[in-house]
């Protein structure tokens, strides 16, 4: 049971930072829009980068174990 709450809980934490992450693109740069904003933005994006890398290791992890468990 504790293994199926912990797997629940790492997959809606996955799909929380999966749908945080912005696609870099858009039509800003282009103009000389971001400038300062980019700087501070990219290190969000790259804690959520780390985090979703993460998350997706451990829920492979909690998933294998949960299996074995059975």
């Amino acid at each position: 049971m504790f293994l199926t709450i912990v797997q629940i809980v790492v997959s809606m934490l996955l799909i929380a930072c999966v749908l945080l992450q912005t696609q870099s693109g858009g039509i800003s740069p282009v103009f000389g829009g971001g400038g300062e904003m980019y700087r501070s933005k990219r290190n969000a994006e790259k804690f959520l980068f780390i985090a979703t890398s993460v998350l997706g290791a451990l829920l492979v992890l909690v998933s294998i174990l949960h299996l074995l468990q059975r």
